[in-house]
């Protein structure tokens, strides 16, 4: 069963598959990679708390901040939260629009840190998705978290979302094609 919902991506990277994946970054600093949706909160609590305490995840990386990538960010208290400045300023202007669920965009009380690079990974701004949306470069593995940004198949994110940038998405890919990726790790399986 536990094989259904993780799955191991490389040496310390664990993804939790939970309609949104969760990735959990057993490095120096305890990091993840968005929080999945809130009704798949127990896929969480089954699987990802036996890896680690909750409370040692320092960081939190949000690819974006739909509902369904934000969505147990209450579970982590200990951790400082991070989003792209366009995230952050878009959730300030009109959380509704950036998050996409009502009952959400009221429970997201959390301080957001702008983004920056730290512990091998590399932010890249994709905007497409979302003005805001990001991918994370790891280089030691060569692994892409391409958030919903790009999925298997050469599928990519939906772009008429209130927040989404349409015009953007091309050059987003473009650029996301300087990246020799040996492993894409997606928002979502699809």
């Amino acid at each position: 069963m536990m094989m259904r919902y993780v799955e191991k991506i490389a040496e310390n990277i664990w993804k939790i598959k939970a309609d949104s994946n969760v990735y959990f970054l057993d490095f120096e600093e305890k990091i993840l990679i968005d929080t999945g949706n809130r009704k798949n909160r127990s896929i969480l609590e089954q699987f990802l708390k036996p890896m680690i305490n909750f409370e040692r995840i320092s960081k939190v990386i949000f690819t974006h901040l739909h509902y369904d990538h934000i969505g147990n960010f209450d579970l982590f208290r200990n951790a400082e939260f991070f989003a792209s400045e366009e995230s952050i300023e878009s959730l300030k202007n009109n959380p509704f629009n950036e998050i996409l669920d009502e009952e959400m965009a009221h429970k997201f009380k959390v301080d957001l840190m702008p983004l920056h690079d730290f512990d091998g990974l590399q932010i890249l701004k994709t905007p497409g998705h979302t003005k805001g949306s990001i991918c994370l470069w790891y280089e030691k593995e060569k692994i892409l978290f391409s958030g919903d940004t790009l999925f298997f198949n050469k599928k990519m994110g939906r772009v008429d979302l209130p927040t989404s940038a349409p015009e953007d998405l091309r050059k987003s890919l473009v650029y996301l094609l300087n990246y020799n990726f040996k492993v894409l790790c997606p928002g979502h399986e699809y």
